[in-house]
């Protein structure tokens, strides 16, 4: 009687481990406290610096209104990522985690960045210059690394947009840089909302 040997089951990779699929953030909140802080943030500032000011607004309105703004977008965007991370588990979780904590690095290397640059350089509107254009970068960079990370490319592209318009805003000076903030950073914000919806499939 001839002796038969059951040949190996093979198991290809849809079938052996279950591809995890990226993790899903609803950006929208966040994206509406950010493109608030930039068309009333930036765009105040706009109306009232430079020397021949549309508007006489109390110097410290626009810093007011761009730090509110800021502070919500920024708990906004910390609940999602929160609210995403419940349900994972391993390098998704490492990488959740290391994405969350480039916020204070970003930030604080650019608190670092521009406080030598001051200290070294004698230009009384460098800061103002260059705060709000470099957080404009450093958002940017993040959410290259975060839409990169969760395979979004809307994300990814905003990060991009925002990078790229923050460091343009440069070359324009005072009021200039304020004008492209708030309509090319709040423009992107408001499409960026809308199609985020889009993205999750939602009515």
């Amino acid at each position: 009687m001839p002796l038969t040997i059951a040949a190996p089951q093979v198991t290809g990779p849809s079938t052996a481990t279950a591809t995890r699929s990226p993790i899903e953030v609803d950006n929208r909140a966040a994206y509406i406290g950010f493109g608030l802080a930039y068309v009333f943030g930036h765009g105040s500032a706009a109306l009232s610096k430079g020397t021949s000011p549309l508007l006489d607004l109390p110097a410290w309105l626009p810093m007011a209104l761009l730090g509110a703004g800021l502070a919500v977008g920024t708990i906004q965007a910390t609940r999602a990522a929160l609210r995403a991370q419940r349900g994972a588990t391993g390098p998704d979780l490492v990488s959740g985690k290391l994405l969350g904590a480039s916020w204070l690095i970003g930030f604080a290397a650019l608190f670092l960045a521009i406080t030598g640059l001051s200290s070294a350089v004698d230009t009384p509107d460098l800061q103002s210059m260059l705060w709000p254009t470099g957080s404009g970068l450093i958002v940017g960079l993040i959410y290259v690394s975060e839409g990169a990370a969760r395979r979004n490319v809307l994300h990814y592209g905003l990060g991009v947009w925002l990078a790229l318009t923050s460091t343009a805003a440069l070359f324009l000076g005072t009021p200039g840089l304020y004008w492209v903030l708030a309509i090319a950073g709040g423009g992107a914000y408001a499409v960026a909302t809308a199609l985020e919806r889009r993205r999750l499939g939602l009515r």
